[in-house]
């Protein structure tokens, strides 16, 4: 599914800022894996995902979707098989365009098509199905803008229109950080529901240990753009918040919350 073969990201290279962010990364994701990402800041968990999405170009090895080579696609080639939200409630929509047209972008950027009009009957019929699914109401306010939802609502929205489209891979880069408990509590029950219900890869950055251990099935700690840990099955199980901050010396604040 995802293979990541000795990758290497440096910043302002050749420069007294030097700074190499990813360091030969190496890790494979499965058909179904859900791996949660912990590690302080800096520790290179964003540059990782904005590697893999193609946001900058990386100085070198290699990523592989299903088995082909992207680590040279433009990100936008990238975004018709991977999924992507953001910390930012506000990132992942359009926020003066209606739900269903919001929907209609993700929903199509696969699908070829012709002169039809841009949202069909059965397009609105698909849409209330499965908005069904985030139990807000959303499915009955199909024509209100994006503007008018709460930051909750606005990020169930953004994950759903993420995954509409059946991508490959869903990457989250803290996209529940913004949100108020029981917001971040509802996005993260439906996260669960759409990775399990698709065979696609999954990938969570967070800063909360707890939740990276509780959602998943696979987590991997980083630090100084390398990959300190990579535990799943029964050691995952029977691993503790308080024995990741033993072993691995996190001192971090905000990873204990």
């Amino acid at each position: 599914m995802l293979k990541i073969e000795n990758l290497t990201k440096i910043f302002g290279q050749g420069t007294v800022n030097e700074m190499k962010a990813l360091d030969n990364i190496s890790f494979h994701g499965e058909p179904g894996d859900f791996i949660t990402i912990i590690g302080s800041n800096g520790a290179g968990k964003s540059t990782l995902m904005n590697s893999i999405a193609g946001v900058f170009p990386v100085d070198g090895g290699s990523i592989f979707l299903e088995d082909r080579d992207i680590s040279r696609m433009p990100e936008h080639k990238r975004a018709r098989r991977i999924g992507r939200v953001f910390q930012d409630p506000l990132k992942g929509t359009a926020y003066d365009m209606t739900i269903e047209e919001n929907l209609s972008i993700a929903y199509n950027k696969t699908r070829k098509r012709g002169l039809q009009p841009g949202i069909s009957k059965g397009d609105r019929e698909v849409f209330r199905e499965k908005l069904r699914l985030l139990e807000m109401g959303l499915e009955d306010r199909l024509k209100e803008k994006v503007r008018l939802l709460s930051g909750g609502q606005r990020q169930a929205l953004t994950l759903f229109m993420a995954v509409i489209s059946k991508p490959r891979l869903l990457l989250l880069d803290e996209h529940t950080a913004a949100l108020d408990p029981a917001a971040a509590k509802k996005v993260l029950e439906l996260t669960d529901r759409f990775a399990e219900d698709s065979r696609m890869c999954t990938m969570m950055i967070t800063h909360n240990m707890k939740a990276a251990l509780e959602h998943g099935n696979r987590t991997i700690l980083m630090k100084g753009g390398r990959i300190a840990m990579d535990i799943k099955g029964k050691e995952r199980e029977e691993m503790t918040v308080e024995r990741l901050i033993e072993e691995f010396e996190i001192d971090n604040d905000r990873m204990l919350l």
